[in-house]
């Protein structure tokens, strides 16, 4: 799980540095179908493409409407891999590759059952983050260790997990558990799309393409500026004082 410098900017995943057949993903970034972001599936996958990204997961939470509509604007290049944030009765799991939203609620063994039952990918984003409230509850270790066999990856580099150790953790976690670790965005902005991303041998069509290629992943870690993280309250405000969620009813919360 190789992890180079810190990227100069944002565009760093820009095609001039792109070798013959990889592909660069960004396995974690949210639309306005997500309570906490407000940016637009259209504007998403042009701004991925932009940055050279070549595989873009959405992952809003307990939805999968703006991910389809984001694959229906995708330019040409750009893989939309429909996705989901659920939060679990222990805490956040990411799944990729679903058919059908996975309902929130359940335990996070359950929830990784739920994803694998699609033919998607399981992986646990930011779950050392102590900041956030949807983090895994409890102990960490010992609810990750009973975990590890069933994921298919950790996101071993969050860009949002800006305080503490949390990224050193996970990255930790992943190797002493023998799982592949990916840097995500967690973009809640355009602004942030793509400043960390995953960079995997091509070609990536399908889920076991991409779990194969993990184990062979080369981290690109980066960060958004506090500013622009202080968007993410602005867009719950502004979503809390329309009454919804845009593009549609949120899966059932259990």
């Amino acid at each position: 799980m190789p992890a180079s410098g810190e990227p100069a900017a944002i565009g760093v995943t820009g095609t001039a540095g792109r070798g013959p057949g990889q592909a660069f993903v960004d396995l974690h970034c949210h639309s306005s179908a997500s309570f906490d972001s407000l940016s637009r599936p259209a504007d998403l996958v042009r701004v991925a493409a932009a940055r050279g990204l070549t595989h873009l997961a959405i992952t809003d939470h307990e939805r999968l409407d703006g991910a389809l509509e984001g694959r229906q604007h995708a330019p040409a290049g750009l893989t939309v891999i429909i996705g989901e944030e659920i939060r679990s009765a222990d805490g956040d799991v990411l799944g990729l590759y679903l058919q059908e939203a996975v309902p929130p609620g359940m335990s996070a063994a359950e929830t990784v059952e739920a994803i694998h039952a699609q033919g998607g990918l399981a992986g646990l984003p930011h779950p050392f983050d102590h900041h956030r409230n949807s983090g895994l509850k409890g102990d960490r270790e010992v609810a990750l260790a009973a975990l590890a066999q069933q994921l298919d990856f950790i996101e071993a580099y969050n860009a949002r997990a800006a305080f503490g150790d949390a990224n050193e953790r996970a990255a930790q976690f992943a190797l002493r558990n023998g799982l592949p670790g990916v840097a995500s965005s967690d973009a809640h902005s355009l602004l942030e799309v793509g400043v960390a991303c995953t960079i995997v041998p091509g070609p990536i069509e399908t889920p076991d393409q991409l779990r194969a290629a993990l184990a062979q992943a080369t981290l690109m870690p980066g960060h958004a500026s506090y500013l622009v993280r202080g968007l993410t309250p602005l867009a719950k405000l502004i979503n809390r004082t329309r009454g919804n969620r845009r593009l549609g009813p949120a899966a059932p919360r259990r």
